[in-house]
Order: C-alpha cells, then sequence, then structure tokens
C-alpha cells in the first residue's frame, strides 16, 4: 500500500468499475470519463470496526466486516499522466467508492 500524497482529497463518491474475467479492474468511470487502468493494481481488504456499528443481520447473509480496497494507476489517454485512484467497497455492497485521487508521481516519491 502506497502513502498518501499530499496532494490527495477524500472523496468518497460513487463509481461505476469495469473488471477482467478474472475479477481485475480495467477502468473506472469518474465525472463523467473514463479512466484505464495503467499498471498492475494493488488489492487488499480491512475490517470494518464492527463493534461500533449497528449493522445486524441474519446468520448466513455474508461477511459483514471486510472492507475491499484497489489502488489503481489510471490515465484518461495513453499520453496524459498518471494519476492513483484508491477505491473501496463496504461489505454486502455492489457499489464501489472513490476514496481518493492523488498524483501518481507524488505518491511514488
Amino acid at each position: 500500500m502506497a502513502a498518501t500524497a499530499s496532494n490527495s482529497k477524500p472523496l468518497d463518491t460513487p463509481v461505476e468499475v469495469r473488471f477482467t474475467a478474472k475479477g481485475v479492474p480495467l477502468a473506472v468511470r469518474h465525472d463523467g470519463r473514463i479512466w484505464a487502468v495503467a499498471a498492475e493494481p494493488v488489492h487488499w481488504f480491512t475490517r470494518t470496526d464492527w463493534w461500533n456499528t449497528a449493522k445486524r443481520a441474519p446468520v448466513g447473509c455474508g461477511d459483514l466486516i471486510s472492507v475491499e480496497h484497489w489502488q489503481l494507476q489510471v490515465r484518461l489517454t495513453s499520453t496524459s499522466a498518471l494519476r492513483t485512484f484508491e477505491l473501496r467497497r463496504d461489505p454486502l455492497s455492489e457499489q464501489w467508492l472513490l476514496a481518493g485521487i492523488s498524483d501518481a508521481g507524488a505518491a511514488a516519491a
């Protein structure tokens, strides 16, 4: 997981993500534009603080604590600058959220 760049901004904006058949992100639709994934994505999971939530669910309904994350290097065109998108999907949600955007060059520094 890369450190967040100083020019990143928290968003939590709903986005559409297109995946390969193997479940790897290919592109993200954000703010009316398609951002193509331009490097190998980084994938990880975190856990929610379930003890502080009021979420209740019947037995067997699924995983209520795993938050899925992807860090993607994306660009609008083959010649545009790379940006870093961090995506998050909360437990039992189908909606991906754009958690943050940073300049790829600053994130790598």
